[in-house]
């Protein structure tokens, strides 16, 4: 099999399964449906960006490379996607809108450049931008800067927040494009990682920042809740401070956000098909929850819908168009597919071609906001899936729920004590790599008990 003259890993950031398959089949996907080998049961390996990506990146779960919410840096030494792919002589590209894939968390290791679009692009609603800035940066340098220095990095990069205002889409497929036709001039092959914020929060539904209730007070209401999503209070206080009603608003603007871009993405897609050899890999780093099993945003889940993730998997040689792929599989395991795609052997398998060998497995680690969080919600949790059912171990208790189907998560419930859904559920071929998993977790887990 000959590489592929360029690999693209084009990533929407935060987006849910249903958002991008709300009856069941890909809405604005139709050359990337037709293209593509869809997988139905991706899950992704964390549950926000930083441990997500990480996964992609090095096809390792977040305890094992180390970018996670509790150490938040990826460790020394491990081999990345892109360190691997500069040794095979591509020239190793990410075009990013969130500041979390950057040098802030490690994640440019093994990039030969890293664009922060929000540098590339002039601010719109540049006096609630200037605002935010004023309320933000000072109080942020004061109180953070001298106790915390990712978060001091990360303010450092304050201008990021203009993508929150706006998107950016059109601007990240034009460095692309970009990126692509000057390497092709020299005679190089390219990997480029591209990530999307609008189907990000405040998930955009327009290309600067609207609201979409009717009337004034409802489109008070919708701020004030995508105020209490982004910065979780719920965590911190009895009760969910966002309504079932206004829960389901926040949904519909993730779903109606994916709807916006939706064909931009197809037609960007479609485009790099044109050119022979292109390997092109679409799918999200994570989903957001809305109140599902008591969850909101992402961070801390392992629901359901925090971890299915639409992906899409478009070969050079055309290989697969069309199919569908109903087995459960781990989204991390793209490393080791596009690494088989290279010829390089520590790519284990293709996850197109034996997708019965990959482990999905999720978890998650709990948030620590400001230093008040509730001691109920300060836990690790790790989560698997075997055939048509999901396990969950909480504080080393184990709860099962069956997978969820397009429009409903089915809660967990707690299997008979001492049930272990590895021994009594789990495939015999399988059982010591998820035996070692989750104890490599729990030990992981228990040097950072709340």
């Amino acid at each position: 099999m000959s590489k592929p003259r360029n690999i693209i890993l084009l990533i929407a950031d935060s987006v849910r399964y249903d958002s991008v398959h709300p009856t069941g089949a890909p809405v604005g996907l139709e050359f990337v449906t037709a293209n593509a080998t869809r997988f139905t049961q991706a899950r992704s390996g964390g549950c926000w960006t930083l441990p997500a990506t990480a996964s992609l990146f090095t096809g390792l779960m977040p305890h094992e490379h180390g970018a996670d919410t509790h150490s938040r840096g990826l460790r020394k030494g491990v081999p990345t996607l892109a360190g691997i792919l500069r040794e095979h002589g591509y020239s190793t590209h990410q075009i990013t809108a969130n500041v979390a894939t950057t040098e802030v968390f490690g994640l440019d290791e093994g990039f030969d450049e890293v664009r922060r679009i929000w540098q590339h692009v002039p601010a719109v609603h540049r006096k609630i931008h200037q605002i935010m800035v004023l309320a933000g940066k000072p109080r942020l340098r004061k109180k953070i800067l001298t106790t915390d220095f990712v978060m001091g990095k990360l303010s450092e990069d304050f201008e990021a927040s203009k993508v929150w205002l706006q998107t950016t889409v059109d601007t990240i497929f034009a460095h692309a494009r970009r990126v692509l036709k000057d390497n092709e001039a020299r005679g190089k092959g390219s990997f480029l990682f591209l990530n999307l914020m609008e189907t990000h929060f405040p998930y955009h539904v327009a290309p600067t920042f609207e609201t979409t209730a009717e009337g004034l007070v409802g489109r008070i209401r919708e701020v004030l809740a995508l105020y209490h999503l982004v910065n979780q209070t719920w965590l911190t206080r009895e009760g969910n401070p966002i309504a079932p009603p206004q829960m389901h608003l926040l949904r519909e603007r993730q779903r109606l956000a994916w709807e916006f871009v939706a064909g931009k993405v197809d037609a960007f897609i479609r485009e790099l098909r044109e050119d022979d050899g292109n390997l092109v890999i679409f799918g999200s780093d994570h989903g957001d929850c809305f109140g599902e099993q008591g969850w909101s945003y992402h961070f801390s889940n392992v629901a359901d819908a925090g971890n299915r993730v639409p992906l899409f998997w478009l070969r050079a040689d055309g290989e697969g168009a069309g199919q569908v792929v109903d087995t459960p599989v781990s989204a991390r395991d793209v490393f080791h597919g596009v690494l088989r795609e290279v010829g390089d052997p520590r790519g284990l398998f293709h996850i197109t071609e034996e997708p019965e060998r990959s482990l999905p497995v999720m978890q998650s680690s709990w948030y620590n906001n400001q230093g008040r969080t509730l001691q109920r919600y300060r836990y690790d949790q790790i989560a698997f899936v075997e055939g048509d059912r999901r396990f969950l171990s909480r504080q080393d208790v184990w709860s099962s729920a069956p997978v969820s189907t397009v429009g409903g998560e089915p809660a967990f419930v707690e299997l008979p004590h001492g049930v272990d859904p590895i021994e009594e559920a789990v495939l015999p071929e399988r059982r010591q790599r998820l035996r070692e998993t989750v104890a490599a977790f729990r030990a992981f887990a228990s040097e950072h008990e709340g």
